[in-house]
């Protein structure tokens, strides 16, 4: 997974590979927007003429996308919600965070009624400039980008070891400070858990307003995704403290590819279902809808306890939920739950994660393979993400990573894989 040079394990292809994501990934966005504008959906040449980048710039999309972030910074700073305390760095410091996310979501739900309501803001707007708000989004995280490479060089500190490797592309890519922040404006929480994901649900509203106003109705399947992101959404800025210990908080820096990825990608690619039911709007009978519930619900119990287990046994392994569990203590003296949803397989989470993505794309149906995806990228994003968490954990746990792989023998899909 990781190649080595000069005594640095490099990532996603070292350097080259880094400057061709840079490159790509902001192209595939635009392509596959393109492609859902020009094509019915289809994955064929499109009959009209690429866009030019005067096609592609909106001054006011731009405005929309400048004034979002500032919206949702404020909101990160008001005295809503409560602090908490990160991990321990490298000097035993923890950093305050501001977790009131859920507040922030509930507000910007509530503002996007008042503008529809109102018609203070035609919601149509994300449909009609969809390329050219993701053409935005791309600009905006390319500046957030050069801002955070070139403060990490001013101030010399705060150095993530992905980022440090001392190849300029390499580093601009994975991001060379692990916590930059602008005053108590944390950027990497903020951007993890705000702007993108909080945007993604906006752009669902406004597809679902756009279906209305298209064919004069809203479909089943449409509300279908609809709740069900939202949902998610929703949950994830419920126990939005435990983003923080997550690998991309407390190991990686924030450089291009998390701000792309957060700023660009999230809500412009996880949106396509909804944007796809405008143009094709699905009905689905009970049958399906019980079935694709049914799916829905299976994955997010297992996503939920999955998750709540082990946010409790990492906060208080000696809570009288983590003392039922069953563990392996390692050779460093750290200990791994090897029993319930975790015995299941070392990743439960993420396979409760694909069952709900794939209960997403179904409601669109079978007319195009675009819609799907989320399900098709999320599959092989969570497959190489365990694969580079299994790196570190044999780093980090050595000998003691092999007899817990030898009890836990299924990474993702039990029975499977």
């Amino acid at each position: 997974m990781a190649s080595q040079k000069q005594g640095h394990a490099y990532e996603f292809g070292g350097p080259v590979g880094a400057a061709f994501l840079v490159v790509i990934l902001p192209l595939i966005v635009l392509g596959i927007t393109w492609l859902s504008m020009t094509t019915d959906w289809k994955i064929t040449l499109p009959q009209e003429p690429l866009p030019s980048i005067s096609d592609l710039w909106d001054l006011d999309a731009l405005k929309l996308v400048c004034v979002w972030n500032l919206l949702q910074a404020l909101f990160y700073l008001s005295p809503l919600g409560k602090t908490a305390l990160g991990f321990p760095l490298k000097d035993g410091s923890r950093l305050a965070y501001y977790m009131n996310g859920l507040p922030a979501f509930l507000l910007s739900c509530v503002g996007l009624a008042v503008c529809y309501h109102k018609n203070l803001l035609p919601l149509t707007f994300a449909y009609d400039r969809f390329i050219q708000l993701a053409f935005a989004s791309w600009f905006f995280s390319l500046v957030l980008s050069i801002y955070l490479f070139t403060t990490a060089i001013a101030k010399g500190t705060g150095y993530s070891q992905p980022g440090n490797s001392g190849n300029v592309i390499y580093d601009f890519f994975m991001g060379r400070e692990l916590n930059p922040r602008i005053g108590n404006l944390d950027l990497k929480v903020f951007y993890e858990m705000r702007p993108g994901l909080i945007g993604w649900i906006m752009i669902n509203f406004c597809m679902a307003a756009k279906q209305y106003e298209k064919h004069g109705s809203v479909t089943t399947s449409m509300l279908l995704v609809c709740f069900f992101e939202f949902w998610y959404i929703l949950d994830a800025l419920w126990f939005e403290e435990a983003i923080l210990s997550i690998m991309d908080i407390t190991h990686e820096g924030f450089g291009f590819m998390l701000a792309f990825g957060d700023i660009v990608w999230v809500p412009f690619l996880y949106s396509l279902q909804a944007r796809y039911l405008v143009d094709h709007p699905v009905d689905l009978p009970l049958w399906a809808i019980a079935g694709i519930l049914i799916l829905q619900t299976a994955g997010y119990i297992i996503f939920r306890r999955s998750n709540s287990t082990k946010n409790e046994f990492r906060r208080d392994p000696n809570s009288p939920a983590s003392k039922r569990l069953e563990t392996l203590t390692t050779d460093n003296g750290k200990k791994l739950i090897i029993s319930g949803w975790w015995g299941m397989c070392r990743h439960p989470n993420y396979l409760g994660d694909l069952m709900m993505a794939l209960a997403w794309c179904l409601p669109c149906g079978f007319g195009s393979i675009l819609p799907y995806y989320y399900i098709i990228y999320f599959t092989i994003l969570l497959i190489h993400r365990e694969r580079r968490d299994s790196e570190n954990c044999q780093h980090k746990h050595g000998k003691g990573w092999d007899k817990y792989c030898k009890i836990v023998k299924y990474r993702i899909f039990p029975g499977i894989y």
